[in-house]
């Protein structure tokens, strides 16, 4: 069991990390004096990476996870041995900046049903621009379909400070993730089955099921260089979008909305992979078709996470959760940027 002498453990998941660390762990170390013990687990690196750390950061504390059964498990095998009031879990592909840390403690700190928010994310190659994972806080539309301010699809936005207030949002990046450790675990943490991909608005949807708030805490900036884990645009991203977002919803949504949602989606995906066929993108169409029969294929073991999920559901909080289709202002109202859709989330208080 690591005891942290901070009350904040920023633990880095690393699987042959060495050339991110090499860049990034540097800056991370550096600013650890604003308050966090930083914590490197390595999820069964093949390289030197471990060795690496331990030589090169005598100040950072490292876990070495024997056998890689994937990102979240990696998380679910790391926090069990971190004591901590709250964890910062922090991709290794991510640059901090200087004083990136104490706006998210103060936020936690301030707001005591603030169960977890993130910082604001910027693309590491193009830094005036927002980054795909997270932005300026992730949403989700009426119909399960997720989207960030600042990122809306593929649409990436420069950010012009139009983002600069702190809000309540509907799920925070698993990238950088800060959560009150004692909820994290309540809560079952990260679920493996979703693999690498929304495993975190998973877990946010849990949170705010029990009546906890998620914030953007737009103060702190950090880089993100993004597709470490699944690369942006290949199948197995396509295929884990639409296999998990179903997981997403059957363990998550209430049922009265459940019962239209569901029969509504198989429609809306069938019309995606159509789409992706006519213009000549078989393989992707087939990616949909598979994430389809995968999900149903297991839809038992689906329905008994819903039950499990069900018993801690207290006061549903809605809050970033667009009552309008992002589909439809999108990609039929042109609207590609958040600003343009006219709604506006509540401030975080």
């Amino acid at each position: 069991m690591i005891v942290c002498t901070n009350d904040t453990a920023v633990v880095i998941l690393s699987y042959n990390g060495k050339k991110w660390h090499e860049l990034f762990l540097p800056e991370i170390v550096a600013e650890a004096t604003t308050g966090y013990d930083v914590i490197v687990a390595d999820n069964a690196s093949t390289d030197d990476t471990l060795e690496y750390v331990q030589n090169r950061f005598p100040s950072v504390k490292t876990l070495h996870i024997p056998l890689n059964r994937g990102f979240s498990n990696g998380y679910a095998e790391a926090l069990k041995k971190i004591q901590a009031k709250y964890y910062i879990l922090l991709s290794a592909d991510f640059e901090v900046t200087k004083g990136w840390f104490p706006p998210l403690l103060a936020a936690m700190q301030r707001y005591p049903g603030l169960a977890a928010c993130q910082p604001k994310i910027r693309y590491w190659r193009e830094k005036e621009y927002f980054e795909y994972a997270g932005a300026a806080g992730g949403f989700m539309d009426s119909y399960g379909y997720l989207f960030c301010r600042g990122r809306i699809f593929t649409e990436l936005e420069k950010d012009n400070g139009q983002y600069n207030d702190d809000i309540e949002v509907f799920w925070a990046s698993g990238g950088c993730f800060m959560v009150r450790a004692d909820l994290y675990h309540k809560y079952g943490g990260l679920d493996n089955d979703l693999y690498a991909h929304m495993e975190e608005v998973d877990l946010c949807w849990r949170l705010k099921n029990g009546g906890y708030k998620i914030g953007y805490i737009a103060d702190s900036t950090v880089y993100h260089v993004g597709g470490s884990v699944i690369s942006y645009g290949s199948p197995q991203k396509l295929y884990y979008n639409f296999r998990n977002n179903l997981i997403l919803l059957l363990k998550n949504e209430k049922t009265s909305r459940l019962l239209w949602l569901f029969p509504l989606r198989f429609i809306l995906d069938g019309v995606a992979g159509a789409r992706l066929l006519l213009t000549g993108h078989f393989t992707e169409t087939f990616t949909i078709i598979k994430a389809h029969f995968h999900f149903y294929g297991s839809l038992g073991k689906w329905l008994q996470r819903r039950k499990e999920c069900k018993k801690q559901v207290s006061h549903r909080n809605e809050s970033g959760r667009m009552k309008a289709s992002i589909v439809w202002q999108f990609f039929v109202l042109r609207k590609k940027t958040f600003n343009k859709l006219k709604w506006e989330p509540e401030r975080l208080k």
